[in-house]
């Protein structure tokens, strides 16, 4: 027997080509964006044996985020294969906007248009962006001005964005999305300012065509039917959307809104409580930008096949329902995009498809939203202060169990 004839023999022995051949072929169904690294990952899972993670810089653990399975969540007529949600909290800054936020920092660097040092970066957001940015402008050595709506749900996003040592600018509420973003603008064409302008940055919905979408693609395995997501910039929609799209034109891109403030249908914009969605103007992303409220409606156009909507009181139901079931602590947009993506999941014509659902941050970010107010409101009796100091008092001095 040849030295050859004994290798291929050893091989077969040991099912290494049989394992290597499945691995290339799933690779190649997936079309996945690192071949090699992908079919060592494939590998691995065949051992028994996780690879470890790799070494890297902080910012180098962006993205990769898990995708997991909803299952106790789902209502009993889920007539869906699988519903998916893409656990954008385990980004390092926790949550999705990390992604944005790293790649228009670093290309606005690859153009020489900032400089760590020298530059002050400066946005508007209604938070979790404001986040990602201060914590991207602390490990490259930027100074950052990070300019918010002045509205309670901001608490945590503020101290966040001090913590990693960011100067915070509260603006006037009422004045509204428009003006906030006008004051903001002005404020970043100030000498050694830059303004990185997420809501019309394309770099915003480049860092989703270039890792979230193919991050989803990978994970089911090229098999996603129906993707959904909340607009707050529009990016992630148009990024995902686009990606998804040119690899399966039969792809379905759901994007919603509040109830109360449907703009990209050509309704009004009145107060709402799902923090990170619809700023009050309609998505540079998405198509109808520049069209008359009066003339857009909810027919698909651009990426967008439907236009859905979910209200206050269902996003704080639903967030609560998911955590309770799955284990999985959501915030408001969250709670409103899963409760779409069920009510999706329970159609007749989603039987044997998977949907995709992006969580976007975790929800222990939004306790000033009412999503906690129950609770807030029990642990404020629950932990007195100052706390018992009798020594004779019951051992046992409260039991959630008994306000029920």
């Amino acid at each position: 027997m040849s030295g050859v004839e004994q290798a291929r023999e050893y091989l077969k022995e040991q099912g290494l080509e049989e394992a290597v051949t499945e691995a290339i072929a799933q690779v190649v169904k997936e079309r996945a964006p690192d071949a090699l690294s992908r079919v060592a990952e494939l590998l691995s899972a065949k051992s028994g044996k996780v690879a470890p993670p790799p070494l890297t810089d902080y910012l180098g653990t962006v993205g990769n985020t898990p995708l997991v399975t909803l299952s106790k969540c789902l209502p009993a007529e889920c007539k869906a294969k699988r519903v998916l949600a893409k656990l954008e909290m385990q980004n390092p800054g926790g949550s999705l906007k990390d992604r944005i936020a790293l790649n228009m920092i670093e290309e606005a660097e690859k153009k020489g248009l900032i400089k760590p040092g020298e530059t002050t970066l400066v946005d508007f957001t209604s938070g979790n962006t404001g986040i990602g940015e201060a914590m991207v402008a602390a490990a490259k050595g930027y100074k950052c001005i990070i300019v918010m709506p002045q509205v309670p749900p901001m608490f945590e996003r503020y101290i966040i964005c001090r913590h990693f040592g960011a100067e915070v600018q509260l603006l006037n509420p009422a004045a509204g999305g428009p003006a906030w973003v006008k004051y903001t603008k002005e404020l970043g064409a100030q000498p050694g300012n830059f303004y990185i302008g997420q809501m019309d940055n394309e770099d915003n919905p480049a860092a989703h065509v270039e890792h979230t979408g193919p991050e989803i693609w990978a994970q089911t395995g090229g098999d996603v039917d129906v993707f959904v997501h909340g607009i707050g910039t529009g990016g992630c929609i148009a990024g995902v959307g686009k990606f998804l799209k040119e690899k399966n034109p039969e792809c379905k891109v759901v994007a919603l809104e509040p109830t109360e403030a449907r703009v990209h249908v050509g309704q009004p914009f009145s107060k709402h409580g799902i923090v990170g969605w619809a700023p009050g103007f309609h998505s540079a992303f998405l198509e109808g930008a520049s069209t008359p409220a009066a003339e857009l409606s909810d027919a698909p156009r651009g990426v967008v096949d439907e236009w859905g909507h979910v209200s206050t009181p269902e996003c704080v139901e639903w967030a609560k329902k998911v955590a309770a079931t799955e284990g999985i602590m959501i915030g408001p947009s969250a709670g409103a995009a899963i409760k779409y993506a069920c009510d999706i999941a329970c159609k007749e014509e989603s039987a044997g498809k998977t949907i995709v659902v992006v969580v976007p941050s975790h929800g222990i970010r939004y306790v000033a939203h009412p999503l906690w107010a129950g609770a807030k409101a029990e642990a404020t009796k629950a932990l007195p202060s100052p706390p018992c100091s009798d020594k004779e008092a019951p051992i046992l001095l409260w039991d959630s169990a008994a306000q029920e």
